[in-house]
Formats: structure tokens, sequence, C-alpha cells
């Protein structure tokens, strides 16, 4: 009779949240038995509390992954981990002033000396083109050319007036659409070089396209391209004669699934002719710019055949 006296006590006392009565703090059975309630209840309110703590931060649901730089580094190095490629990294020789800016879907290698990037580099998923191209994607003509925050020396949008020559994207639009962020940033002039508009609005176009496709069957492509500048370049700017004009201009691509890779160098002109006829080796744009890419990617490939023109 006295144990169910206890038995009800202690229940009483679970419900109404209290401590142990005293006067059942002599029977060790109940006593282990309220504890061990007692301390389950304290850890299920501590878990319930991180979790709903965790839904709250988003940063804790999506870390983030430092990104190795080479040179200097303009803009905070932490970018989503879905974006941490190793392969995109390029060396720099020291001869050439570089600042490593990494951005959502691009990295780029700026040149503070020439103002004119020396080399742009992304990853292109077929995802990345499914959205870029599906209804709602984002409108090029809803971003302007804006002057990069994070460059002292980046030029501004009206330099290049009157130069003749357009403000040729090294990383394409196109290839931007599926993100706000990523088609603001893609329009920084940290992104641009002096290029012929012909040959912007051309041939360079149409191997921008063809890339789009090759993404899309290769289910993911690396995409370098950058400037071929030459010893003593023509120099352009409305307020001062300060940016670089390229010579020529280069695209380095590699399909890490088939291992295949191929480069192409067009010259700053119009380029007429099939897009095939400008395929070169990754090896013939390291030799002319002293940039170098991932060991992993086949320097010597240039096998025109599996890239469907």
């Amino acid at each position: 009779m006295k144990q169910l006296a206890k038995i009800w006590i202690l229940v009483a006392a679970m419900v109404m949240g209290g401590a142990l009565p005293p006067q059942v703090m002599g029977d060790s059975s109940i006593t282990l038995q309220w504890s061990a309630q007692a301390k389950s209840k304290k850890k299920s309110k501590k878990k319930a509390k991180k979790s709903k703590k965790s839904k709250s931060n988003p940063a804790v649901a999506s870390p983030l992954a430092s990104v190795p730089t080479i040179g200097k580094t303009a803009t905070n190095t932490k970018v989503p981990m879905q974006q941490t490629n190793a392969l995109l990294a390029v060396k720099v020789p020291k001869s050439i002033d570089n600042e490593v800016l990494n951005y959502k879907a691009i990295r780029v290698n700026f040149n503070p000396s020439l103002r004119i990037p020396n080399c742009v580099a992304y990853e292109l998923t077929a995802t990345m083109v499914d959205m870029s191209d599906a209804p709602g994607h984002e409108v090029r003509k809803n971003f302007k050319y804006a002057k990069d925050p994070n460059v002292a020396s980046c030029p501004e949008s009206w330099e290049y007036r009157s130069s003749g020559y357009s403000r040729g994207h090294m990383a394409p639009a196109m290839d931007m659409r599926w993100g706000k962020t990523e088609m603001a940033q893609c329009f920084y002039m940290t992104n641009m070089c002096p290029q012929d508009t012909k040959l912007n609005n051309d041939n360079w176009r149409l191997l921008e396209e063809k890339i789009h496709r090759w993404a899309k069957r290769d289910k993911r492509i690396l995409v370098f391209t950058g400037p071929i500048v030459g010893k003593n370049p023509k120099m352009i700017g409305n307020d001062k004669q300060n940016i670089a004009v390229p010579e020529a201009f280069f695209k380095v691509l590699y399909a890490p699934e088939q291992r295949r890779a191929i480069a192409f160098i067009y010259n700053n002109e119009p380029c007429p002719g099939n897009i095939s006829k400008y395929a070169v080796t990754v090896q013939e744009v390291e030799r002319r710019t002293g940039l170098t890419f991932s060991s992993a990617i086949p320097k010597r490939q240039c096998k025109v055949e599996d890239w469907d023109f």
C-alpha cells in the first residue's frame, strides 16, 4: 500500500515537472526510475533545441570550403562547396601581375597593370545549362557593366567608349543565366577585355554556343578563357591610355568525365571559317601565354573529331 502511494506521488511530481518528493527518496528503485526519466526528458529538450537552431542557420546546413588560390586574393575565398574545384587553379608566372578573385561561378585571375584578366575559369555543368536555357532564366538586358568593387585598378565601363572595341566577356553571360548573383558578377569589368566587335558578335559567339551544348553532352566542362598579350600592346582608355588590347584570345576546354581536352586561339580581329580551323593544343596556349593549367588536363590533345563541329 505504501509502495502504491509512493508511485502516485512520483507520477504527480512528474506531471507537475517538480523535484523528487522527499518521501520517496528512501526507495532506491523509484529514485533510479525517476532519475532515468528526468535525464531522458532533459536530453530530448536539448536535442529539439539544437535541431531548431540548425534549421534557422543556413550556414550549418551548407558548409563552406576554402578555395586554393595563387597570387593575391582580392576577395573572400569562401565559396559554396559545389564550386570548389582545384582543377580551376591556373599558375601565373611571377613576372605577370596577378590578383585572384573567387566568385560564385567564376574564378578571375586579374592583371592590375594591364587592367584586363589574365584568365577567367569556371565549371559548366549540364544542370547549369538546363537552368540557363529554362523559361524564367535571367535576362542579359537587366544587367549592366560595372566596376568590380573588390579591385581598385578595375576599369570603369565608360573607359571603353569610342575605343573601337567591345567589352568582351571572358566568361559569357549565356553560361551564367541560371543565377542573378552569377550574372551580376559576370558583368564586372574584371571579366572583360577589349575585343574586336565583329569577332565578338560572330565566330567567338559561335564557339561559346558550342561550348554551351558540349557541356550538356559531356555532363560538365571546365572552361578557361583569356587574352594573349603582345610585348608592346596597343592601349586604350577614355581617361588614360592604360587598358591593354590583346593580340589574340584563347579558350581551353576540358571534359573530366571523358578526359577530353582541346583549345582554341583567335586573333583579335574578324575570324571567318569553321571553328575547327582555330583548334590547337593546350600546350600551345601555355606556350603563348606563360600560364600553366592543371597537370590533369591532357596538354597535347587536339582531336577535332571528338568535339562534334
